[in-house]
C-alpha cells in the first residue's frame, strides 16, 4: 500500500470542483473500465466498484508475488496485477478521501471492471471486441480503453464491428491516442481511429501537447496526462504519464454530461466536449484535436439542441474596406485667387518703387552733372 498524496493534483487545481458539481457528480452513470482490471479494495474505490458486473477475459497469474489467497480464482475484474486499470478509474470516479487531494472527476459514477490486458500484454483485439459487447450488456453509458495498436484495423473486424454496436447503443467510446509520438510521425491507432470514438491525446501543464502523445487524424481532444496522481491497488496514490491517464479525464467529463443531460445523444456528448475545448487554433489540428478539455465550460449550461459534431469558432466579421484617400488641392480656389492677387500687388508695388528709384537716380546724375 503507498502513501497518499496529500496535494490536490495539478489538473484538477485548475477545475472548480463546486461549479463542476453543481448540478451532478455523476451518480447513476456507469463506465466501464476495459483495462489491466480494477482494484475494489483502495478506499478511494471500494465503493465505486460494481465488481458484479464485471469480466476477466484472462487468467490470473498465480504464481504473481501479488497474488494473494483473497484474489485466487476471482473472474470478476477486480484483480490488477499491474495497477494501470487502478489508475484509470480512480481518475474517473475515485471517492473523496480524508489526507488527500485527489479525487475523481466524477466521484458518484460506477465503474464496471473489466479484465482484458496484463504486464505481458496478454490483451487481443477480439478479446477486446468481447469485452465492449460485455460492457454494453451491463448497462455502461461511458466506455474508456486505455490500450491501442497501431495494426490497421478494419470497421469489419471483430472490434470493429463491437465498436460500431456500442455506439450504435448509444454508448460513450472514449481511447487514448497512444504514447508513440516522440518522432512526431502521424499515426493511426486502433480503437481510437474507428468512426465515432472519442480519442485523447494527452496535454501538459502548458496546455501544449505532451511529447510522447501520439499525433493522427483521429484525435479529437486533448487531456492531461503529465505527472498524473491516480489510486493504485491496496491504498494510496502514485504519480504516472501517459494518455492511458488522459483518456479517463475525458471519460470522467461524459460521465458527468450523461448524468446531467439524460437526453443527449453520445454523439452529442463527444461533440460538447470537443466543441466546449481550449482551443489554440480556430478548428482541429492533428496533436490536440480540437483542443484541451474544458471540465467546466463542458459542463455549463448550454442553450438549444446541442451539435453532434463541433465546428470552429465564428470568425469576427471583417471590418469594412478603407475607402480611398482622397487627395486634396493645399488651397481652395477661392484662396488661390486672394494668393494670385497678393503676388500681382506685390509685384506691382516693387515696379513702381523700381520706377521711383529710378527716376530718383536719373535726376541726382542730371544735378551733378549740371554743378560743375
Amino acid at each position: 500500500m503507498r502513501k497518499q498524496i496529500a496535494d490536490t493534483p495539478w489538473p484538477l487545481q485548475r477545475v472548480l470542483l463546486d461549479e463542476l458539481w453543481q448540478d451532478t457528480k455523476g451518480k447513476g452513470v456507469r463506465v466501464a473500465v476495459i483495462d489491466t482490471g480494477v482494484d475494489d479494495v483502495n478506499p478511494q474505490l471500494q465503493k465505486a466498484v460494481d465488481a458484479k458486473a464485471g469480466k476477466d477475459y484472462l487468467k490470473p497469474d498465480k504464481k504473481n508475488p501479488g497474488f494473494g489467497d483473497e484474489q485466487r480464482g476471482k473472474t470478476d475484474g477486480t484483480v490488477d496485477q499491474v495497477g494501470h486499470g487502478t489508475k484509470v478509474a480512480g481518475i474517473i470516479a475515485a471517492r473523496p478521501r480524508e489526507g488527500t487531494g485527489f479525487v475523481g472527476l466524477a466521484p458518484e459514477a460506477t465503474i464496471i471492471p473489466i479484465r482484458q490486458n496484463d504486464e505481458k500484454n496478454s490483451g487481443q483485439s477480439d478479446t477486446m471486441a468481447e469485452a465492449i459487447k460485455w460492457a454494453v450488456a451491463k448497462g455502461a453509458h461511458v466506455i474508456n480503453i486505455s490500450q491501442d495498436t497501431t495494426q490497421a484495423l478494419k470497421p469489419d473486424s471483430p472490434m470493429g464491428r463491437a465498436v460500431a454496436e456500442a455506439i450504435k447503443r448509444d454508448v460513450v467510446v472514449v481511447a487514448s491516442a497512444g504514447n508513440d509520438g516522440m518522432d512526431g510521425t502521424l499515426k493511426k491507432t486502433y480503437p481510437a481511429a474507428f468512426p465515432g470514438v472519442l480519442a485523447v491525446a494527452s496535454s501538459d501543464r502548458n496546455n501544449e501537447r505532451a511529447a510522447f502523445s501520439q499525433a493522427g487524424p483521429m484525435v479529437g481532444v486533448a487531456a492531461p496526462g503529465v505527472d498524473i496522481v491516480s489510486t493504485v491497488p491496496g491504498g494510496g496514490q502514485c504519480v504516472d504519464n501517459g494518455t492511458s491517464f488522459s483518456a479517463p479525464y475525458v471519460a470522467g467529463v461524459a460521465a458527468l454530461l450523461r448524468a446531467k443531460h439524460h437526453d443527449w445523444s453520445a454523439a452529442q456528448i463527444v461533440a460538447r466536449i470537443e466543441q466546449t475545448a481550449v482551443r489554440s487554433i480556430n478548428g482541429r489540428d492533428d496533436y490536440v484535436g480540437w483542443g484541451v478539455v474544458d471540465p467546466v465550460r463542458a459542463l455549463a449550461d448550454a442553450p438549444g439542441t446541442p451539435p453532434t459534431a463541433p465546428t470552429p469558432d465564428p470568425r469576427p466579421p471583417k471590418p469594412p474596406a478603407p475607402e480611398p484617400a482622397r487627395l486634396a488641392l493645399s488651397e481652395t480656389p477661392q484662396e488661390r485667387s486672394e494668393r494670385l492677387a497678393t503676388y500681382t500687388l506685390g509685384i506691382g508695388v516693387v515696379l513702381v518703387a523700381v520706377v521711383a528709384g529710378t527716376a530718383i537716380v536719373i535726376r541726382d546724375s542730371r544735378r551733378r552733372r549740371g554743378a560743375r
